[in-house]
């Protein structure tokens, strides 16, 4: 029986999109119409809080790794390009200064 509600769940809703909330109440609503025992809820819970949080991982993965493509096509400069230019900006202002005090 818990595995028919967990591909139910798994299939009918995002399991990334299940808040902790969510998922105890749909365990908590199968305990008391008698679809399962407290053990097996309790197992349900821990089984899809796993699930759920490996398939936000996932999905911010995913989502970095497009955002990182569609930066890298529109060839922006990234912060750390931009701070190693200041950088290389500052010591050449200092060799600058140097070479026309001395």
């Amino acid at each position: 029986m818990i595995d028919l509600v967990k591909k139910t769940l798994l299939t009918g809703v995002g399991v990334a999109a299940l808040t902790k909330e969510k998922i105890e109440e749909l365990a908590r609503d199968f305990v008391e119409k008698g679809k399962m025992s407290e053990e097996e809820g309790k197992a349900l819970v821990d089984d899809l809080l796993a699930r759920s949080d490996e398939s936000r991982k996932e999905l911010q993965k995913q989502v970095e790794e497009i955002m990182a493509t569609v930066l890298d096509k529109m060839d922006l400069a990234k912060k750390s390009d931009v701070a190693a230019l200041k950088s290389e900006i500052e010591e050449l202002r200092e060799k600058i200064d140097k070479e026309q005090q001395g």
